[in-house]
């Protein structure tokens, strides 16, 4: 089956045919592929450094268990994407699949939050990078570790990111799928080095949840959906995968599944040891780095911070890629600017799309870092963003999802309920984000996110045209 068509017939966008307007690659993106920018996307090894920490910080001895029920909430989202990812290929992703469920508006506003979710990642990840570029950098030549290092490493990432995404999709595919293999090496042998030394392997105070009840669950459930953000990306190379229908549902099952197990496995070693070594786990710069040192491994703990900044180029990376994507999907579809929707006529691949996200990408960190706000409140706004992104666009999918079916008139009681569950927990989810109001400046960027859609909205109507004809100058 080729990509853009439809296994039942439904309406499930057509690509424009190869003519004089440069296109993406057909059929040119393997599973590996795939799976690579799935999890390049996820950061893994940043996951585990960074966010795991700060749910342990707040939930304790049942982090364990929150991540496994975060595991079986998008599990029950990726049963509602694939209602249209094993029947529908499109650059669009998530968007386009919520247009084949609620119409062509809800389509065109949950591609541009996923576009918007999807440059916050961006412009997140790129300074987490330069957080752990700049941390190894300072210790090893004492250059200050300023606001202005810091800018200038994020640009530098930015653009490395760019160079890669436009040269190519295969080489953004290694070089992801390199990084993250390389990283969580690096840190899943630290980890079994301190617990053949130190354990415990049996955690009674885990293994019963002392002292971990609803509450201290709850507060840890925003950071645990933060966690698996991004699984879905691949959904946007579907104008370039080969067997699109078969091998994306395949490499999205496949990096979750072992992600989530990895996540729950190495959350409880890390609350274990960190009882046992006396550490603060949310208070620590490199928390792998620390573990590593305390068991005499300097340059393991060394590595291991290079390959969060790594892991954390490879999330800019990815999020770049399927953002762009997205964008390119909204010119095609007649919402956005004529020229976004050319790919780069050597390289097929959206070059105008990329280079637009990256501008927007280092602005955004830089100004607020230059401004004086501090890395790490610069981080978690911009992450916070993004994940307000992950949320909008997954509801509407779940909620797409039964409206397609019962349209097809295949519409089956667990496939409602799967969808109705997840609608449920990411309502809650939202909510549980949105109160008790946080503080400012936390409290206003639910308001700024909806700015961003509308202004993105705006711009569609501005530009609005008939789709891209095949042979479109």
């Amino acid at each position: 089956m080729n990509p853009g068509t439809h296994a039942e017939g439904a309406a499930c966008p057509k690509e424009a045919a190869d003519g004089p307007r440069p296109t993406l690659r057909r059929n040119y993106l393997s599973g590996f592929e795939n799976v690579a920018q799935t999890l390049g996307t996820m950061a893994p090894t940043g996951t585990l450094g960074v966010i795991i920490p700060l749910i342990i910080a707040k939930t304790g001895n049942g982090s364990w268990l929150l991540i496994l029920a975060v595991v079986g909430i998008f599990f029950l989202i990726l049963v509602n994407i694939n209602v249209f990812a094993t029947r529908c290929a499109s650059a669009g992703g998530l968007g386009t699949y919520a247009g084949l469920g609620l119409g062509p508006r809800s389509g065109a506003a949950t591609k541009w939050i996923y576009v918007i979710a999807m440059l916050f990642s961006v412009a997140g990840s790129a300074p987490s990078a330069a957080y752990y570029a700049c941390l190894l950098l300072s210790r090893s030549t004492g250059i200050p570790n300023d606001a202005l290092l810091t800018v200038s490493v994020t640009t530098l990432i930015v653009g490395a990111s760019w160079w890669t995404a436009y040269r190519d999709m295969k080489l953004s595919s290694d070089v992801m799928f390199v990084i993250e293999v390389f990283s969580l090496g690096v840190i899943i042998l630290i980890i079994a080095v301190a617990m053949a030394h130190a354990g415990p392997w049996i955690d009674a105070s885990q293994l019963t949840l002392q002292g971990s009840g609803p509450k201290a669950i709850g507060r840890g459930l925003v950071l645990g959906f933060i966690m698996m953000g991004g699984f879905e990306s691949a959904t946007t190379l579907g104008e370039e995968a080969k067997n699109a229908e078969r091998t994306i549902p395949r490499a999205i099952l496949h990096c979750m599944l072992p992600l989530g197990a990895l996540y729950v496995v190495m959350t409880y070693f890390l609350v274990g040891l960190s009882r046992k070594y006396g550490i603060a786990l949310d208070q620590l710069q490199a928390p792998f780095d620390t573990i590593a040192r305390a068991n005499h491994q300097p340059v393991m703990g060394a590595l291991s911070s290079a390959g969060m900044a790594m892991s954390y180029f490879a999330c800019t990376l990815g999020s770049l890629n399927a953002g762009a994507r997205a964008l390119y999907s909204l010119s095609e579809d007649g919402l956005f600017f004529a020229s976004v929707g050319r790919a780069h006529p050597a390289n097929a691949t959206p070059s105008r799309a990329i280079a637009i996200l990256c501008v927007v990408a280092i602005a955004a960190p830089a100004l607020l870092l230059l401004r004086g706000v501090t890395l790490v409140d610069c981080i978690d706004d911009l992450s916070e963003m993004a994940a307000l992104g992950f949320i909008g666009s997954y509801f509407m999918v779940c909620l797409a999802a039964p409206a397609y079916l019962a349209r097809l008139g295949r519409l089956q009681w667990p496939t409602a309920l799967a969808s109705a569950a997840a609608l449920i927990l990411l309502a809650g989810v939202l909510v549980k984000s949105l109160y008790p109001v946080p503080p400012a400046p936390e409290c206003y960027l639910p308001c700024a996110f909806a700015a961003f859609v509308l202004l993105g909205l705006l711009l569609s109507w501005r530009a609005r045209r008939a789709p891209l004809a095949p042979a479109a100058a």
